[in-house]
């Protein structure tokens, strides 16, 4: 009895020590949230590696969000503080419905503040006037649209309005767009613009001061309700959209810690609680890619990549240190955030001596993720040509110089021994006599 005791208080303390010395492994959350709209995307800034996509590079209606294009458009051939006339065109081409801010034919105001319009209130008569202004008129404004989306890189891009109208030939992809929202908030203009939550116009020859609050709800923090549930305290900017066809749309850009991601939303639609789609799909995909998502510093500037031995060197330089050129910063997965990654190096043909403090002899390169990053190897120091032929003329020269000194010293001083002989036996002669 007493040995099938200690038998079972044994079992029990192995169990005990097998289990507490289990140490639990908590993998970071992969899991990817659902999106209730019919398009969208998640996109790094940086490397344009897509985190998220749902039929990014369909073909959707853009509505609004096509006025990002239209404002990077006016700011790169305009000035800001030209003014402006508001022409009847402009304003009877908005069809009914469609938001406005009530311009007035005649009314004079700024390309600045018709710009604030545009991206902060969404108004399409605005977004008519600027296109005339910088065009002529909306069908050339269209073609110089069409002609920068292409120069960004858009492949499934049409545009025939500067407003978003909807137009079935008017139309543009998730992807698309993205790469339009990155080549735009690298002006800073279109971003302070973009990134405000309101804006004032003054009073105008024609209309009183009128005040407007940005339509993105993820810029504005609300005390309604509804709104508190769509501010997203990390996002600098975007640009909402809606036609019936198009459905709710939104391009946003959003950067937590020196992580920078666009999100894309095309065909909103409703969430099961009755929200709109095109916030809550963003926040989600926003809340995805920052939880898997980080940027880690895998290389310093100036560091040590790889030592090479220079032919042609001297002896004393031909050890060759090559340093990084810049700073590596690579987007990884925050389970692989203490991962070692093996980089290649790309060097030059032929490298050989001499060479400058500086000189570029190469790439580093890693991949990771199918995205690579690359950074120059440059020059430590200085590395000096190891010249045989002048080293053998100069010890050649040197040998001659010192035989010549040789002969100098020694040779002009030997005794003439037969001139003391003469003149020894004539002085005996002499003697003699």
């Amino acid at each position: 009895m007493k040995n099938k005791k200690i038998l079972l208080i044994s079992i029990l303390l192995i169990t005990i020590t097998i289990f507490t010395a289990i140490t639990p492994v908590f993998a970071v959350n992969e899991e990817v949230p659902k999106v209730y709209s019919e398009a969208a995307i998640l996109m790094d800034e940086n490397t344009e590696k897509i985190l998220y996509d749902k039929d990014a590079n369909v073909k959707k209606y853009p509505a609004s969000t096509t006025k990002i294009l239209t404002a990077i458009l006016t700011i790169e051939n305009c000035n800001l503080d030209d003014k402006v006339i508001v022409d009847y065109d402009s304003i009877m081409l908005v069809p009914s419905g469609y938001t406005v801010a009530a311009l007035q034919v005649g009314e004079e105001l700024t390309v600045r503040q018709l710009l604030q319009l545009l991206l902060i209130h969404s108004a399409n008569d605005a977004a008519n006037v600027l296109a005339k202004h910088v065009g002529g008129s909306i069908e050339n404004f269209a073609s110089m649209m069409n002609s920068k989306a292409s120069e960004i890189g858009c492949k499934s891009s049409n545009f025939t309005n500067p407003s978003g109208k909807h137009d079935e030939n008017h139309y543009s992809t998730a992807y698309d767009l993205a790469l339009i929202m990155k080549y735009c908030m690298k002006n800073e203009t279109f971003k302070e613009i973009a990134s405000s939550k309101s804006c004032i116009i003054p009073q105008t020859n024609k209309y009183a001061e009128r005040i407007f609050t940005n339509t993105n709800e993820l810029l504005v923090m609300d005390t309604r309700e509804i709104s508190s549930n769509y501010y997203y305290p990390y996002v600098i900017a975007g640009k909402t959209g809606y036609t019936a066809e198009a459905k709710n749309c939104l391009v946003s850009i959003a950067k937590k810690d020196d992580l920078t991601l666009i999100c894309v939303i095309l065909g909103g639609l409703k969430t099961d609680e009755g929200l709109s789609a095109r916030f809550t799909d963003t926040k989600e995909l926003y809340e995805y890619g920052y939880n898997t998502y980080t940027i880690r510093k895998l290389r310093e500037k100036d560091a040590i990549a790889k030592q090479i031995e220079v032919k042609n060197a001297t002896q004393d330089t031909k050890n060759l240190d090559l340093l990084i050129s810049d700073d590596m910063y690579v987007l990884i997965k925050q389970n692989d955030i203490n991962k070692e990654f093996e980089p290649e190096f790309i060097l030059n043909e032929d490298i050989s001596a001499p060479i400058n403090e500086g000189d570029i002899l190469g790439k580093i390169k890693y991949k990771i993720e199918d995205i690579e990053y690359t950074s120059d190897l440059k020059a430590a120091h200085v590395v000096k040509k190891n010249n045989i032929i002048l080293f053998l003329i100069q010890l050649a020269l040197i040998g001659f110089i010192l035989y010549m000194l040789y002969n100098y010293f020694f040779n002009n001083k030997k005794p003439n021994i037969k001139k003391h002989k003469n003149i020894s036996n004539k002085y005996l002669f002499n003697r003699m006599q």
